[in-house]
């Protein structure tokens, strides 16, 4: 690779964030994303909050974009009444994101969606979220690992072919797939843990789990691959 692909992932806001002698609003994102970015070959760019109005022109810039996991997407956003289980809705964040998808998905600019992005892909193309799942993110602020096994012929299936054990935080799930998309791994229960869109589409790729926080390279690499 001659040219290393420029692959925006995205930031949020968090207020009173402290370091060194300093509590100030910062713009931040775990450090394991654009780790994973650059150890699979590209460059990484980390994408500050915008208006939405202005995310096509910052995706025209990128070759490449990653939407990071976070908080609960808020149920209004696909037509759901709020769960007493739901995190507490983050409605700048959602918009920013959503408006970064929809741009990536009309210039046809690779897209990942790394947990939160990829219940955010789902909802973006019209699909809903299982509010809550017993048994998973038991400990908090603690990742788990199980299995996921990739559905054979999909996008993902080509680039991890085996099952493989993934690291994973999550209470939320894909309930009805948004329009376009199909399943392209499940874990043991059935839980959706991958989701694509064909081809022909352009490379669109959402996992629930935390690639960022495993040593298992190869769907960022194939993110990269796809974004030179």
């Amino acid at each position: 690779m001659t040219v290393r692909p420029l692959i925006g992932v995205s930031t949020y806001l968090e207020a009173g964030v402290r370091w060194g002698v300093w509590e100030l609003d910062a713009a931040l994102v775990p450090a394991g994303y654009p780790q994973l970015v650059q150890r699979a070959g590209g460059l990484a760019c980390l994408l500050s909050p915008d208006a939405p109005e202005r995310a096509a022109a910052v995706v025209a810039r990128l070759d490449g974009l990653v939407i990071a996991g976070g908080p609960d997407v808020d149920p209004a956003r696909y037509g759901a009444e709020r769960s007493p289980r739901t995190g507490p809705p983050a409605p700048q964040r959602d918009a920013w994101e959503l408006a970064l998808i929809d741009a990536a998905l009309t210039a046809g600019v690779p897209l990942l969606g790394v947990c939160r992005g990829m219940q955010l892909l789902n909802v973006a193309l019209g699909g809903t979220l299982v509010q809550h799942l017993d048994g998973h993110a038991e400990v908090v602020g603690v990742f788990g690992a199980h299995p996921v096994k990739p559905v054979p012929g999909t996008l993902y299936a080509g680039i991890v072919p085996e099952e493989t054990s993934v690291p994973t935080y999550h209470h939320q799930a894909v309930e009805r797939l948004g329009a376009g998309l199909v399943p392209s791994a499940h874990a043991a229960d059935g839980t959706v843990e991958a989701v694509e869109l064909p081809s022909d589409d352009g490379w669109v790729l959402g996992v629930q789990w935390h690639p960022e926080m495993g040593s298992d390279l190869r769907v960022m690499e194939a993110l990269v691959q796809a974004s030179a």
